[in-house]
Formats: structure tokens, C-alpha cells, sequence
């Protein structure tokens, strides 16, 4: 019986710095202005400033969402008066609807 032949062994190089790249532009050479211009492009993502962000927008859009919603129940009622004397209550409503 043959013995199997011992697979060849390859030794891994430690990478070299330049073969690795960066996420994003941050190893891309770029002006002193197009950076000022567009730090976000450059900047490693800060995710409790973007939760953050997230939730205060989200309130934001509810609050406006509540306030359009209340906005119905506020009309002001009013006693009219028909022609025939009879007294009802009636919504006060805007000239243009």
C-alpha cells in the first residue's frame, strides 16, 4: 500500500497595510474642501447619535401627525339659529371648504 501524499503546506503572509482599504472614501485622496464639504463621507459611523437621530425624528413626525389629528376635534361649536327660530348647534367651518 501507497501512503497518501502530504498535501503542501502554503505559508500565509501577515497582509500588508497598503492591500488593505479602508469602507468609504477615507483612503481615497481627496481636497482639504471636498472633506469640510462632506464629513459624513469620512467620518466612522457613531450608531447612539444615529438612534438618536432616528427617535427624534420619529417623535418629531407623531407630534405633527397628533397635532393634525386634534386639529378636527377643535372646531368650535356654535348655536345658529334657522330660519323658522329653531336653535341648533352647528360646527364652525372656514369659507373655504
Amino acid at each position: 500500500m501507497s501512503s497518501a501524499p502530504e498535501p503542501p503546506t502554503f505559508k500565509k503572509e501577515p497582509p500588508k497595510e497598503k492591500e488593505f482599504q479602508s469602507p468609504g472614501l477615507r483612503g481615497v485622496r481627496t481636497t482639504t474642501l471636498f472633506r469640510a464639504v462632506n464629513p459624513e463621507l469620512f467620518i466612522k459611523p457613531n450608531k447612539p447619535v444615529m438612534a438618536f437621530g432616528l427617535v427624534t425624528l420619529s417623535l418629531c413626525v407623531a407630534y405633527i401627525g397628533y397635532l393634525h389629528a386634534i386639529q378636527e376635534n377643535k372646531k368650535d361649536l356654535y348655536e345658529a339659529i334657522d330660519s323658522e327660530g329653531h336653535s341648533y348647534m352647528r360646527r364652525k367651518t372656514s369659507k373655504w371648504d
